[in-house]
């Protein structure tokens, strides 16, 4: 396999993931979407940030081809000089010999501190079909014991790893989270192309109920104006419910800028009464103002109690008085 040229001649001498990226192989093309090997170094990263509740993150991969319109970590490309908001969904980094790397990595785990799997990429994305990067992480993962363990996912094919989730759960303690944002399938071909359906996802939270893996559903991001109506978000409670789930969680958009330039278009296209206000209201921060936030958690406070769901401690923003009616609209802002 020859050696694809990705990144641009600067004059300048790529270092760290920039070089790796240079050097990796292309793997299939097909569908605008091309594959490529990353070597990698190192598969724990050690999270920085204090408003996310995992010590520890795993990406089997880089990029997610998704593609869904909101995503975030489109600026994890930007560190191998990838510029173009489009290239985190259509070139898509394997990364090497990943579960040998977690082997030797996982002593740097603390008792207590979680690893979240799937924070940046989707670890069941199609590449994970050919691949089976994430597959071999929790064979190796079933070795060990006394490990606290996240996974968050928008697809079905998590079900294809029941028999290690089982062994895994048999002596650490997981979760699996299935994102789904909303229950219109329309809405949610709009807002994540090329992800799995929200009926497949609620099946797979329903199987993995069924198997005993205790799942619940990650409601996030909410989209002002979008997604956020009290009758919305109470349909995916009352669903997450009746699949099995334990929990929910939901928290509002974060748009960086790399996202922005993706997300924008995307409103001014699909959602054009919108586009001004989220760009009054995005412009100079990536977060939404802590108003928001609260009456967002109190809003899902009350659907949790009203469904019988547990509270997920320290996942949604502000207090959770319930003091939102499902009846009153959340106004965008």
């Amino acid at each position: 396999m020859a050696t694809l040229p990705l990144l641009p001649d600067r004059g300048t001498k790529l270092v760290g993931i920039a070089r790796l990226a240079s050097h990796g192989e292309t793997l299939r093309q097909g569908h605008a979407v091309e594959y490529f090997t990353l070597p990698s170094r190192s598969l724990l990263n050690r999270t920085t940030s204090a408003r996310v509740p995992f010590t520890w993150t795993i990406n089997p991969y880089r990029g997610c081809e998704f593609a869904c319109k909101y995503c975030y970590a489109r600026y994890t490309h930007e560190f191998m000089e990838m510029h173009d908001g489009a290239d985190f969904e259509q070139k898509i980094y394997v990364k090497q010999h990943a579960a040998g790397l977690l082997r030797q990595e996982l002593g740097q785990v603390k008792p207590g501190e979680e690893i979240a799997i799937g924070t940046a990429t989707d670890p069941y994305q199609p590449a994970e079909k050919h691949y089976e990067v994430t597959r071999a992480i929790l064979e190796e993962l079933t070795r060990h014991q006394g490990l606290k363990l996240g996974i968050i996912t928008k697809s079905n094919l998590v079900l294809r790893d029941i028999d290690l989730l089982k062994k895994i759960a048999r002596q650490n303690h997981l979760g699996v989270h299935v994102t789904i944002t909303t229950l219109n399938v329309d809405l949610a071909r709009m807002l994540e192309p090329r992800a799995p359906r929200p009926d497949l996802r609620l099946d797979a939270v329903r199987e993995l109920n069924l198997a005993g893996i205790q799942v619940g559903v990650n409601c996030s991001p909410v989209l002002p104006g979008i997604t956020d109506s009290p009758r919305d978000l109470e349909a995916v409670v009352r669903a997450t419910a009746k699949a099995g789930g334990q929990n929910v969680f939901a928290n509002p958009l974060f748009l960086k800028p790399c996202s922005a330039a993706v997300f924008f278009p995307f409103l001014e296209k699909e959602f054009p009464q919108l586009a001004e206000n989220y760009r009054r209201r995005y412009q100079g921060s990536a977060f939404l103002p802590k108003a928001y936030s609260q009456r967002l958690s109190q809003l899902m406070s009350r659907l949790r109690e009203k469904y019988g769901l547990q509270r997920n401690s320290g996942r949604d923003h502000g207090q959770m008085p319930a003091v939102a009616t499902a009846e009153t609209q959340l106004e965008l802002f």
